[in-house]
């Protein structure tokens, strides 16, 4: 792993730490995360690109095709790739968290709105 890598490593922890539930392990030897049970996203074996879940790869591949891609792989999976030498800070935050949502259990989700709204 470069240095670059931890950096990367490092953007996405910042953004999924305040998520409920999550565990961080291993995938395909790539560090991975997971909201019970279930992979949300995970960096690939290059340290410089994200694979994430999401519903709207389209969306996001047409407004900034440099940063969100897929290749054949990902073709007929809900996933999208991420060019983390390219991707802002507001845009992965948004990834992740609709990443998380579309992974976790409804409890959880439901939680996590009720507690934001005592705070409000």
């Amino acid at each position: 792993m470069n240095i670059d890598t931890f950096i990367y490593l490092d953007m996405v922890h910042k953004h999924s730490n305040r998520l409920p539930a999550i565990t961080e392990k291993l995938c395909f030897g790539t560090p991975a995360f997971y909201v019970s049970g279930k992979l949300f996203a995970r960096l690939k074996e290059d340290g410089n690109t994200l694979v994430i879940h999401t519903t709207e790869r389209e969306k996001w591949m047409n407004a900034k095709p440099g940063t969100f891609f897929i290749t054949e792989h990902y073709k007929n999976y809900s996933y999208m790739l991420i060019n983390l030498k390219k991707v802002t800070s507001g845009d992965l935050k948004k990834l992740l968290n609709e990443a998380w949502r579309n992974r976790a259990p409804k409890r959880l989700i439901e939680g996590l709105n009720s507690n934001s709204s005592k705070r409000d």
